[in-house]
């Protein structure tokens, strides 16, 4: 399934009592389809998902859904380590609103491939939603294998990988072993380009909430065939792509925002927020004009 060629890992906004903001994240949705996102992940990491309580992401669903109103696919994060409670969060996330779910996964148990294969066909089985599988064995100690995704992708509403192994080989098996509806994105942002070059759909970006239209204009110029003014625009952001990853993701990008005027609020601990040298140092490789925009 196609969900579109930029998706943004949403970051969740809070308060100054680290209450979720609703207010800024009505704001943080409409500028992210404003510019460049086709569709928002929600509950992510990237949105913190590990210090939210599962009230606080169906809340953030329900409202995500109704602020984008359509305008863009909404993904909803509902998997974790445990099977029972990731059925248990997808079927609460049915009656949200969203148009899909994306599954980590499961991390720190390190189950086999046989446990990963089970484990995802039955919260597939127990939804009526689309299902993204999410590769990320830097956060969860185990990858799920190329043969393993491929029979994954023959359950009927499992539709989509986001790949986040950095290993384009792996994801080159994906591609030509699974059917054409089956969508794989980068989970990397600076390997979208080379993703693209090897059939990927897209990426599941933390820097599209910086160079959104940017890299919606890198995915757009390839897919037309320009794709020397897609790799000149690879080179101009990828220091961009670098900056918002020095630390701790997402502590930069939170940073970035709040420096281009899109309020977001901190991190939740045990993240942390950037210290003064490393704000400043974060300033310097953004976009100066997106910086004085926001005043």
């Amino acid at each position: 399934m196609n969900f579109g060629q930029v998706l943004t890992a949403m970051v969740t906004p809070f308060d100054q009592n680290g209450h979720v903001d609703f207010n800024k994240t009505r704001s943080l949705v409409n500028y992210l389809i404003a510019n460049g996102s086709d569709g928002l992940v929600v509950a992510g990491t990237t949105g913190e998902s590990p210090t939210l309580t599962n009230n606080e992401k169906l809340d953030l669903f329900r409202f995500v859904a109704q602020v984008a109103n359509g305008r863009a696919a909404i993904i909803a994060g509902t998997g974790s380590n445990s099977t029972h409670t990731s059925i248990e969060l997808t079927q609460q996330a049915e009656a949200t609103g969203v148009d899909a779910v994306m599954l980590t996964t499961p991390y720190y148990n390190k189950p086999s491939q046989e446990g990963l294969y089970e484990h995802y066909k039955a919260v597939a089985q127990a939804t009526s939603l689309p299902v993204m599988l999410y590769n990320v064995p830097g956060r969860s100690a185990v990858a799920i294998a190329p043969e393993t995704i491929i029979r994954l992708s023959e359950v009927s509403n499992i539709v989509s990988v986001k790949e986040a192994s950095g290993d384009l080989d792996a994801m080159t098996e994906i591609i030509s072993k699974t059917s054409d509806n089956f969508t794989l994105y980068s989970g990397d942002d600076s390997l979208t380009l080379p993703v693209l070059a090897i059939g990927g759909n897209g990426v599941i970006s933390v820097a599209a909430h910086v160079i959104g239209s940017e890299m919606q204009e890198m995915i757009t110029c390839f897919n037309n065939g320009d794709v020397k003014r897609a790799a000149t625009i690879h080179q101009e952001t990828l220091p961009v792509m670098k900056a918002l990853f020095k630390q701790p993701s997402p502590s930069p990008v939170k940073a970035a925002l709040n420096m281009m005027g899109i309020n977001v609020g901190d991190v939740r601990l045990p993240m942390m927020p950037l210290t003064d040298e490393e704000n400043h140092q974060l300033k310097q490789m953004l976009p100066s004009a997106k910086v004085t925009e926001a005043g």
